[in-house]
């Protein structure tokens, strides 16, 4: 292996495999290890792996964000402190940095999006985030979107109590879009990158959405709520119709989506659905580089039938027949003309520990390196 890729193996080996959660305790375990020294024996060669360890760092550092963003308890971690720490990361990496706020995406007609949003206080937020390096400012970019329940009860569709607050972490996908782009920022990709994290709270009050509302989104078609549980892919309509603005060549969307893909594939890999065999291709290959492993996964017109409303253009749950796919092609109703994937990532977020050394206990960071890889490449 050449000294460059061999170092940042190195590097980005040992620090996630070193990662510790946030603690909320008085003795705090500590991100391990101290210290790593690389030792390089051809001095022509030391350029190499500095590069390469400064590599492994950046990386690291993207999939730690991501870690840290799913990790934290949703008292503390909401829309709005989720927007504060992006915001925060950009200063730092030189990102530019956008927040829109409910009275911005309101007037944008953003309102499956804002229906989700409407039981909690915690008021919802799109995060803008945007790599475009010198020269290539106005290249078509590649946007990655990324789904941020930052805690789901399942609104009046109200979840079982038991196991709901893992729940905090269907914002896996907003967390490993930021993550993405601060790891492309500080590897200072030669690409135009867009990254958008769609942060809300769905809870049940007075106010909330209820299943048989019909509600009219910034593309101008229409979804009937079957289920309020089945929030995830009303964020993400209103979110893939916002970028149509960007003329994107690219649009991939990250969400912890359903829980049928994990019966489907288990944790081994994430559903790909494509309407652009040139973008599922890309996607393959970069899982394959970072092995954080895609299975495609059937994109039938037929499935159209499983999402048909009697009322609006398409309701929001199938029931028990094809959901994973169902829950894809009803995304898909709402992008805008633009290659686009998504991945369900439901299963990949969260472990016990015990099948990948460099991926401890609790949120995996999925999704990170994989986008870095797809960067590089499309």
């Amino acid at each position: 292996m050449d000294a460059q890729p061999a170092a940042q193996a190195l590097a980005e080996g040992t620090l996630l495999a070193g990662y510790r959660a946030p603690q909320y305790r008085r003795e705090p375990k500590r991100n391990g290890p101290e210290a790593c020294t690389v030792v390089e024996f051809d001095e022509q060669r030391l350029g190499q792996v500095e590069a390469g360890v400064q590599a492994g760092q950046a990386v690291a550092q993207g999939v730690y964000t991501a870690r840290d963003l799913v990790s934290e308890p949703p008292n503390i971690l909401f829309p709005a402190e989720f927007a504060r720490r992006a915001q925060a990361m950009a200063e730092r990496t030189g990102l530019a940095c956008t927040v829109l706020g409910e009275k911005a995406m309101r007037e944008l007609g953003m309102n499956i999006l804002l229906a989700v949003s409407r039981g909690s206080k915690r008021k919802a937020k799109l995060i803008l985030l945007e790599h475009a390096p010198q020269g290539l400012e106005q290249e078509p970019p590649l946007v990655l979107v990324g789904k941020g329940i930052t805690f789901d009860t399942g609104g009046i569709s109200l979840k079982p109590s038991e196991n709901m607050g893992a729940m905090k972490n269907d914002m896996a996908g907003a967390g490993a879009v930021v993550g993405a782009l601060e790891a492309i920022a500080r590897l200072r990709l030669p690409r135009r990158v867009i990254g958008v994290a769609v942060c809300v709270e769905n809870m049940p009050d007075g106010n909330a959405f209820r299943p048989g509302d019909i509600w009219t989104g910034i593309t101008g078609k229409s979804a009937e709520i079957i289920s309020t549980d089945a929030e995830g892919r009303l964020v993400l309509a209103d979110a893939l119709g916002y970028v149509a603005r960007f003329q994107p060549a690219g649009v991939v969307d990250l969400a912890t989506l359903t829980g049928a893909i994990g019966v489907a594939l288990g944790s081994q890999a994430a559903g790909l659905f494509a309407n652009n065999a040139t973008l599922q291709e890309a996607l393959l290959a970069a899982a394959e580089r970072s092995q954080e492993r895609l299975w495609p996964m059937p994109m039938y017109d037929e499935y159209k039938d499983e999402i048909k409303s009697d009322m609006a253009e398409v309701k929001n749950s199938a029931g028990r027949t094809a959901g994973v796919a169902a829950s894809a092609k009803f995304i898909e109703h709402f992008t805008e003309g633009y290659p686009w994937a998504h991945l369900d990532i439901a299963a990949m977020v969260w472990t016990n520990g015990d099948k990948n050394p460099l991926v401890p206990k609790g949120a995996t960071g999925y999704g990170v390196r994989l986008l870095v890889e797809l960067a590089k490449s499309y």
